[in-house]
């Protein structure tokens, strides 16, 4: 008698799993979410290549945090793992699952309404005979009644009295079919409503009953689904955080603490002391001021004192904002040093890639004069001597560098050598004899400017040895050349020559890659010895 409660039970339990349903669709979505969240998050601290940010990441404690961001973004996959296995083994089976509870659910409660509609049918025609029979019933006892009046009154005719008794037999007979006819009606309702009660609704409730607790089993094992679809990924999301801890005991504060040293330290030596200066003596303070020949005199703790003191020029270092020159030395030495040695490393790659492309040239050449066919040789010599020029350019380039970072390092050469002439570094700033201006040179104020005393002493020393070098001969030619390519002497201590050009030799080449040439009496400079052919002649005259 519960048909209807039961269908509405039913009913209640499809909306729980269909809620079930979308409470797991939600979460996979979460979980995408969360993974898209954290991968751009990823992303978004990832450096940039070529950047400062890239140099950063030499350090252990940037290395660590760059595994943390690596790892992050694989946790984020173990999420979007989550996502696809909830959605392909809960969502996927129980949308399915759903179907078909609602096909089996409707098909039950059908066969229960045709039972429920047959057992009513019944009951309608039981009810119908039982009217039928009790009309019969009355219809007969009133015919009856009506045949004994007739046959006591003594005036009806006898032909009456028949028809009266006839009539009542006839209702009587049919109230008897009526009787029997009901009779029959009932045991086959009784029989129907026995199977109803007994058998088929038992039966259909059976059904819904193990439809029901299917489906009770079934949301439970979706939830058993849910729980080890997240306990798969732990194994895989622990083994990110035990990255993330291994790449932090990575970190190494005496190794990053050592980088920081090496790419700040400057090479200064720390002052010494300041001597002490007597004022009460008027003339030691005289001397002291104006002792311009004497490097080693009273004045040397005043031009050390400006050259080298923390307190007072380093602050000024970052306030130059004049260019930085071209041999960096604005820069203190360790780091002029490296800024040098990295220029050298770039000129030399330089210089290498010109004389691939050069042996690629000759080579193609050769292929061309085995095989005219294929091209000109001819059309090639622009080219070569192009690359000629360019990798001998890079050369000299190169080479000027390379005196500076010697210098840098104390090894350089006296001032006769001509590597440090190419440079044009030294020509009318310093006397060849002083070395405390190449000390001031590399002061960390990022100037040349010392006091305006120690400036004009510079000056006058350089004039001093200038007029000394005018008054010298010039040297006598040992021979001549012929210039094979044109060469653009565009740094001081090079001169220009074009192809073909015959010259002078008053320096043949020492090993160096360069040699001395004269044009006229006052034009005189170097050029790359490849590019010149040497005729030494040792009574050739000086014109």
């Amino acid at each position: 008698d519960q048909f209807d409660n039961l269908e509405k039970h039913t009913q209640w339990g499809i909306d729980v799993l269909e809620r079930y349903i979308k409470f797991v669709k939600e979460r996979t979505e979460i979980e995408l979410s969360y993974a898209k969240q954290l991968r751009n998050l990823s992303k978004k601290y990832q450096p940039k290549k070529s950047s400062k940010e890239e140099e950063e990441y030499r350090y252990t404690s940037c290395r660590a945090f760059l595994s943390t961001l690596h790892e992050t973004g694989d946790y984020a996959g173990q999420h979007e793992v989550i996502s696809e296995n909830m959605t392909a083994q809960i969502l996927a089976d129980l949308a399915r699952y759903v179907q078909e509870l609602k096909q089996e659910r409707k098909a039950n409660f059908h066969d229960g309404r045709k039972a429920q509609q047959h057992i009513e049918t019944c009951w309608k025609q039981l009810e119908s005979s039982k009217r039928r029979f009790e009309r019969d019933c009355k219809e007969a006892e009133r015919a009856q009644q009506y045949f004994e009046k007739m046959d006591a009154d003594i005036n009806v005719t006898k032909a009456d009295v028949e028809k009266a008794r006839q009539q009542a037999q006839i209702r009587h007979q049919m109230a008897e079919d009526s009787r029997a006819d009901y009779s029959s009606i009932l045991q086959k309702f009784n029989q129907e409503q026995h199977e109803y009660y007994h058998t088929h609704i038992p039966n259909i409730f059976q059904k819904i009953q193990e439809m029901e607790e299917r489906r009770i089993v079934k949301i439970g094992e979706s939830m058993k689904t849910y729980a080890e679809v997240d306990r798969q990924v732990i194994p895989i999301i622990g083994k990110c955080l035990d990255g993330i801890v291994t790449a932090a005991e990575a970190i190494d504060q005496k190794s990053d603490s050592q980088l920081v040293i090496e790419a700040y330290k400057s090479g200064f030596e720390p002052p010494g002391d300041i001597e002490f200066e007597d004022y009460t003596q008027p003339m030691k303070r005289t001397v002291s001021d104006n002792s311009l020949s004497n490097p080693r005199g009273d004045g040397k703790p005043e031009l050390k004192f400006g050259g080298k003191s923390k307190g007072k020029l380093w602050p000024f270092i970052k306030k130059n904002k004049g260019a930085a020159p071209e041999d960096f030395s604005n820069l203190p030495p360790e780091q002029r040093r490296k800024k040098l040695q990295q220029k050298v490393d770039e000129l030399n790659k330089e210089i290498q890639k010109e004389m691939d492309q050069r042996d690629a040239i000759t080579k193609m050449k050769g292929v061309y004069l085995k095989n005219p066919q294929m091209g000109d040789p001819a059309s090639l010599d622009h080219k070569l001597a192009e690359v000629t020029q360019t990798a001998e350019r890079l050369r000299l380039e190169a080479q000027k560098f390379e005196a500076w970072l010697a210098e840098v390092e104390g090894r350089l050469p006296g001032r006769g050598d001509p590597g440090r002439r190419q440079s044009g570094m030294y020509e009318g700033q310093q006397p060849p004899a002083g070395h405390n201006c190449a000390q001031d040179r590399e002061s960390p104020d990022g100037s040349y400017t010392e006091e305006q005393s120690q400036e004009s002493e510079v000056k006058v020393l350089a004039a001093d040895f200038d007029d000394e070098f005018d008054d010298e001969e010039p040297l006598p030619a040992i021979g001549t050349c012929k210039a094979l390519y044109m060469f653009e002497g565009q740094n001081e201590g090079t001169i220009s020559v074009a192809e073909g050009e015959t010259l002078y030799v008053i320096e043949e080449d020492k090993g160096d890659g360069w040699t001395r040439i004269r044009r006229k009496e006052d034009e005189e400079g170097y050029v790359p010895t490849s590019y010149v052919e040497v005729y030494l002649d040792k009574n050739a005259k000086d014109p």
